[in-house]
C-alpha cells in the first residue's frame, strides 16, 4: 500500500473529519442508539479499511441509509428477546461482516446485481424521504411512535393531541435554514459550524437562567464509554439466527452502495477498482465497528465527494480523517453535551433530501415502464412499510422482470441486404430472402425459462412458410443453453426432421459449440452447422436453386 501523500491526503482528511463529527452523532440518532456507537464506527473501521479496501477516495463510515435499516431491525428483535438495541447493532455489523466476508472468499462480487438499477434507485430515493420524514417531528419536538407512514397513520388516527416544543422547533428550523444556505454557497464544513452556533446558544442560554422546556440535548459522549459497550456475543443464538435476514441486507445495501460510488469517482480520474478487494475493504471494516462498539459502516456520498474534491491520493486519506474525528470528539466531548437533537436532526434532513433523484424515475418511464413502476413501486414501499419489505419485493421483482425477459426471448426473421455479405430484420429492412429458406436471429440464450418457446414460436413462424425446407437459426446472440435448452433444441430438431424440415445453425460462439459437440451434436443434428451466416446463405440457396425474392 502506498505510503499517505502529506500533501493532498491530509487537507482532505481534515475536511471530512470536520464534517464526520456531526453525521456520525447524528446517524447513530438516526438509529435510535446513545451517540458513541456513532463515535465508534468513526474510528477503527476507517482504518481498517484503508488497509484493506482498493478505493482511495471511498470516506467509510456511519451512513443514513444504514442508519435507518438498524433502526427498522432492532426494535422487533429486542422486544422479543429482551435484549439491548446497542448490543443488536453490534450483531448486525459482526453479521455483515462476516457474510461480505464469506462472499469475497467465494468471489461472489457479482451478488451486487441483487439490487438491480430501478431498485437501487428506488430504494435510495424512499429511505432518504423516509429519513426525512422521521426527523421532521424531532425538528419541532414532537414524539411519534414508529418509522413509516403506516405507523405514522395508526398513531394519527386514534386523534391524539400534538404540541411542537418552541425551543426544539427555534434549532431545529434554524439549523435547517443556516444548512440550506450554506450549502448553496458550497461551504463543506457548515455543519460543524452550525453544531459549535448549537452549542454556543444553548450554553448562553442556560448561564442566562433560560428555562429551556422540552429541549432535547444529545447528553456527554465520553470516549471510555464506547469502550463499555454491551457485548454482541453474550445475545442467545437464536438472535444470531433471526437477526440474518437483516444482516444479509445490510450487507447487499453496504456493497452496492459503497461499490457505486468508489467506481464513480475511480471514473471521473481513470483508476481501477476491485470489486473483490471492496468486498473485503467492506467486511473488514464492518467487523471492526462490531468489535468496537460501533454501528455498521459503508461509503458515505457526501464525505467521498469530499475526499475527491479535497484531492485525496491515497486511501490513508480516510484514516487521517478518523485521527481528525478523534482529536475533535475528544476535545470536544464536555460541550457535545449541549447539543439539541433538533439541529442533528436538521442535519439528517439536508444531508439526505439530494438522494432523492426525480430525473432518475423521469429516465425509468421513459426507457422501460416495467423498470420505472419497479422503481416507484420500492420507493413507495419504502416509505410506506419500511426497509426489509420494500427490498424484499424489489429483488423479487427484478428477477420476475428477468425471468420474463429469457422466457419470451427477441427473435427476428433475417435476410440478406442486397449486395452485401449484412444479415439484418425483415421487419426494419428491405432484404432478400429465399422462399425454401427460413433464417432466424436468436438473441437470448436458451436456458429452462425458455425451452418451451423454440416449438411454440419458432414452428408457428415456420407452419406460415409451407415452402421452407430449411431452417436457419443464426446463433450469433446466444451465449449460452444449458440442459433444457438442449433438451428442446434436440426435441425440435426432431419434429422439424419429421416435417422434412433440416435445422441447421451458424455463427456458434465456441463455448457454446465446445458444449453442444460435446453433447454428440453431429448425431442428433439433421443439418450442419456453418461459421457464418454468408456462407449459410451461400452453400443453402445453391441446393435450394430458387430465385431471390425481396421482402416488402
Amino acid at each position: 500500500m502506498k505510503a499517505p501523500d502529506w500533501r493532498h491526503d491530509l487537507p482532505a482528511g481534515l475536511l471530512v473529519g470536520g464534517l464526520l463529527l456531526p453525521q456520525a452523532l447524528a446517524y447513530a440518532m438516526l438509529a435510535e442508539l446513545p451517540p458513541v456507537a456513532g463515535v465508534m464506527a468513526s474510528l477503527l473501521p476507517l482504518g481498517v479499511y484503508a488497509l484493506l479496501g482498493s478505493s482511495r477516495q471511498l470516506a467509510m463510515g456511519p451512513v443514513a441509509i444504514l442508519a435507518l435499516m438498524v433502526a427498522s431491525a432492532t426494535p422487533a428483535l429486542a422486544a422479543a428477546h429482551g435484549a439491548d438495541p446497542w448490543a443488536l447493532a453490534l450483531l448486525l455489523s459482526l453479521e455483515a461482516g462476516a457474510l461480505l466476508a464469506l462472499a469475497a472468499a467465494l468471489r461472489l462480487d457479482a451478488l451486487a446485481a441483487l439490487l438491480s438499477a430501478p431498485v437501487l434507485h428506488g430504494f435510495v430515493s424512499g429511505a432518504a424521504l423516509a429519513i426525512a420524514l422521521g426527523q421532521i417531528p424531532k425538528l419541532i419536538g414532537l414524539n411519534l411512535p414508529g418509522s413509516t407512514l403506516l405507523d405514522w397513520g395508526r398513531f394519527f388516527a386514534s386523534g391524539p393531541e400534538l404540541r411542537p416544543d418552541a425551543w426544539s422547533a427555534a434549532f431545529g428550523l434554524g439549523a435547517v435554514v443556516l444548512l440550506v444556505l450554506a450549502r448553496l454557497r458550497r461551504w463543506r464544513l457548515a455543519p460543524l459550524g452550525v453544531v459549535a452556533l448549537a452549542i454556543a446558544a444553548v450554553a448562553a442560554l442556560q448561564a442566562g437562567g433560560q428555562a429551556l422546556g422540552a429541549l432535547r440535548l444529545t447528553g456527554a459522549v465520553h470516549l471510555l464509554d464506547g469502550l463499555r459497550f454491551p457485548s454482541p456475543f453474550a445475545l442467545p443464538a437464536a438472535l444470531w439466527l433471526q437477526a440474518l435476514p437483516a444482516a444479509a441486507l445490510i450487507a447487499l445495501v453496504a456493497y452496492v452502495e459503497s461499490l457505486a460510488i468508489a467506481q464513480a469517482l475511480a471514473a471521473r480520474r481513470q483508476e481501477r477498482i476491485s470489486t473483490r478487494r471492496e468486498l473485503v475493504g467492506l467486511a473488514g471494516a464492518n467487523l471492526a465497528a462490531g468489535l468496537s462498539g460501533g454501528l455498521p459502516v459503508a461509503g458515505s456520498f457526501s464525505r467521498s465527494g469530499l475526499l475527491f474534491e479535497g484531492g485525496a491520493r491515497t486511501r490513508w486519506a480516510g484514516a487521517l480523517s478518523a485521527l481528525l474525528f478523534l482529536v475533535l470528539v475528544s476535545l470536544a466531548a464536555p460541550w457535545l453535551a449541549r447539543l439539541p437533537h433538533a439541529v442533528l436532526a436538521a442535519g439528517i434532513v439536508v444531508a439526505v433530501l439530494p438522494l432523492v433523484d426525480l430525473p432518475a424515475f423521469r429516465r425509468a418511464w421513459r426507457y422501460a415502464r416495467a423498470e420505472g413502476a419497479v422503481m416507484t413501486a420500492v420507493a413507495l414501499l419504502t416509505l410506506l412499510l419500511g426497509v426489509e419489505a420494500a427490498l424484499a419485493a424489489g429483488v423479487a421483482a427484478s428477477i420476475a422482470l428477468l425471468l420474463q425477459r429469457t422466457a419470451r426471448p427477441h427473435w427476428a426473421e433475417v435476410g440478406r441486404l442486397p449486395g452485401t455479405e449484412v444479415f439484418r430484420n425483415t421487419k426494419r429492412f428491405q432484404v432478400e430472402l429465399l422462399p425454401e429458406l427460413l433464417s432466424i436471429r436468436i438473441d437470448e440464450g436458451l436456458l429452462f425459462t425458455n425451452a418451451r418457446w423454440l416449438s411454440e414460436v419458432l414452428g408457428a413462424e415456420l407452419a406460415r412458410r409451407p415452402q421452407a425446407r430449411h431452417l436457419l437459426l443464426m446463433m450469433s446472440g446466444v451465449n449460452d443453453i444449458d440442459l433444457s435448452g438442449l433438451e428442446a433444441l434436440q426435441q425440435f430438431a426432431q419434429e422439424l426432421r419429421v416435417q422434412g424440415v433440416q435445422l441447421h445453425l451458424s455463427e456458434l460462439k465456441g463455448p457454446v459449440a465446445d458444449r453442444l459437440m460435446a453433447a454428440g451434436l453431429a448425431d442428433w443434428l439433421p443439418g450442419r452447422v456453418f461459421r457464418t451466416q454468408i456462407e449459410a446463405w451461400t452453400a443453402l440457396s445453391r441446393e435450394a436453386g430458387d430465385p431471390l425474392w425481396v421482402s416488402p
